[in-house]
């Protein structure tokens, strides 16, 4: 007789199941890390970027519009649409953690990121519930990664004058395409097809929405109208 019993995942459970996501995290912190130098970011100032925004599309962002002139109130407000998303992955996920303290949702909501979102996910898929400790370990593996791989990439920065050619820009997508792959293959045959369509549903969308609106809107607007589309088509 098969047991369907999971234990706890613990907190080094967590830091396990994030290394398959560091080579992502290591690629492209270090390719921010070269791009902060070239933005004329101190090493201080990129290691701070790193600390307290955490966030991989908007610090490169952050440089883009820096080398720009861009006002600093238009690129706090920018930043902040561009981490929308955030918001809804960490609604999604706090479901699974009712038992703990408001104070501890906050501390996973804080360092949740697209990357440990898919991994969370594909977890709960399995295992129809996650663990505080493990998401701590999750999280923390990936705020640790991200913090040295930006300041390696500002320590040799000056001797990478063009990040795209070692192909470090393409790691993210790469990345993302494992994870999407990781959590089709935990979901049963009988909702593949609903969540298939979901993705081709994302895809008209942004489509359509890139059109008239800046690519950070266009994903959030995306986001927003499949995830109702899911919730009301969801059996």
């Amino acid at each position: 007789m098969t047991s369907h019993i999971h234990t706890e995942k613990t907190f080094l459970d967590g830091v396990k199941d994030c290394l398959p996501t560091l080579i992502g995290y290591l690629s492209i912190g270090f390719a921010f890390g070269v791009v902060g130098i070239a933005s004329h970011l101190s090493i201080f100032e990129i290691f701070l970027l790193s600390l307290l925004i955490y966030a991989g599309a908007a610090q490169f962002i952050f440089c883009s519009l820096l080398m720009a002139g861009t006002p600093a109130s238009a690129i706090i407000l920018t930043t902040f649409i561009v981490n929308l998303r955030h918001f809804l992955m960490s609604l999604s996920l706090a479901p699974s953690f009712k038992q703990d303290s408001f104070m501890k949702n906050i501390g996973y909501g804080t360092l949740l990121t697209d990357e440990t979102y898919g991994v969370a996910m594909t977890m709960r898929a399995r295992q129809q519930t996650l663990s505080g400790r493990w998401m701590d370990g999750l999280n923390v593996t990936a705020y640790i990664s991200w913090i040295i791989a930006s300041i390696a990439g500002a320590i040799v920065g000056k001797w990478i004058p063009n990040p795209e050619s070692w192909g470090l820009d393409f790691a993210l997508t790469a990345m993302f395409v494992a994870l999407l792959i990781l959590n089709l293959q935990s979901i049963p045959k009988s909702k593949l097809m609903h969540y298939v369509r979901l993705i081709l549903y994302m895809g008209i969308a942004m489509f359509v929405l890139m059109s008239f609106l800046p690519s950070h809107l266009a994903v959030l607007a995306s986001t927003l109208v499949v995830a109702a589309i899911g919730v009301m088509t969801e059996k």
